[in-house]
C-alpha cells in the first residue's frame, strides 16, 4: 500500500482502530515530528484526546542515519547491542550522543507544548502512533517509557512498517496494528507519495487545534 501523504496515512490507520473509538479512556500519543500529522486523524476519528510523546533516534556517530538506539522523554534509553557491537562503537561515544540527543528531546518538548503540561496517561489506554517503523528503535523506547508512567494498555498503531518489527512490537506492546506489511521493507518514506519533513510550526500548529477541541481527562 502507497500512502498519499501522513493524513491519509493516518486516516487508513484510524479505520483499523475503531474498537477504541469514543471510549473515555484513550488517549493518542504522536510521535513528533512525522507521527503528529497520522496522529491527528486517528485522534480526530476515534474521538480522541493527542499529545505528543518526544524520542530521538541514536544515531551511529559518523553514519547518523543508522539507529543505535533511542532516548524519550523522562531519560528512558534503548540501545541495540548488536549494532554497537558490529561497529566498534565505544561507551563514551553512547553517552556523547546521548547527552547531546536528550537536550533535543528537552528542547521539543518545551517548544510543541508552548507551556501546556503533558495529558495524564496513568490509567489510559494508550495509542501510539508513528508515521512508520523500520528498525523501530523510537517505538520500542517510547514504550520502555510508557510504561513506567502506568497506563492501563499501550497499543501501537502505524501506517506501514517491517513485518519483523512488527512482530516484535507485538511482543513489547499489549497491541499492535501495522496497517502494512510489505515485503522487502526499507525505508518508511519509500510507501509515501508525500513524504516531506514534518516542521515544528506544523507540530505546534495540530497541538493547538488539538487543545482547543480536548480538554484533558
Amino acid at each position: 500500500m502507497i500512502f498519499e501523504d501522513r493524513r491519509h496515512a493516518g486516516r487508513v490507520l484510524a479505520g483499523r482502530l475503531v474498537e477504541y473509538a469514543h471510549r473515555p479512556d484513550v488517549l493518542v500519543l504522536a510521535l513528533p515530528r512525522g507521527g503528529v500529522p497520522v496522529g491527528l486523524e486517528v485522534a480526530e476519528a476515534l474521538g480522541a484526546p493527542l499529545d505528543v510523546f518526544v524520542v530521538r533516534k541514536l544515531g551511529v556517530p559518523g553514519q547518523e542515519e543508522v539507529a543505535m538506539g533511542a532516548i524519550a522523554s523522562g531519560g528512558v534509553r534503548v540501545l541495540t547491542p548488536d549494532i554497537i557491537r558490529q561497529l566498534g562503537i565505544s561507551e563514551r561515544e553512547v553517552d556523547e550522543v546521548t547527552a547531546r540527543e536528550a537536550k533535543e528531546v528537552a528542547r521539543r518538548e518545551e517548544a510543541f507544548r508552548n507551556g501546556r503540561p503533558p495529558l495524564s496517561v496513568r490509567g489510559k489506554t494508550v495509542i501510539v502512533v508513528d508515521d512508520g517503523l523500520a528498525t523501530g528503535s523510537t517505538m520500542k523506547a517510547a514504550v520502555a517509557a510508557l510504561r513506567r508512567l502506568e497506563p492501563k494498555r499501550i497499543v501501537v498503531a502505524v501506517p506501514t512498517a517491517a513485518p519483523s518489527t512488527c512482530s516484535e512490537l507485538r511482543r513489547l506492546a499489549d497491541d499492535c496494528m501495522c496497517a502494512s506489511t510489505p515485503a522487502g521493507f526499507s525505508a518508511v518514506g519509500s510507501w509515501y507519495l508525500d513524504f516531506r519533513q514534518t516542521t515544528d510550526r506544523e507540530v505546534q500548529d495540530v497541538l493547538e487545534e488539538a487543545a482547543g477541541v480536548w480538554s484533558p481527562r
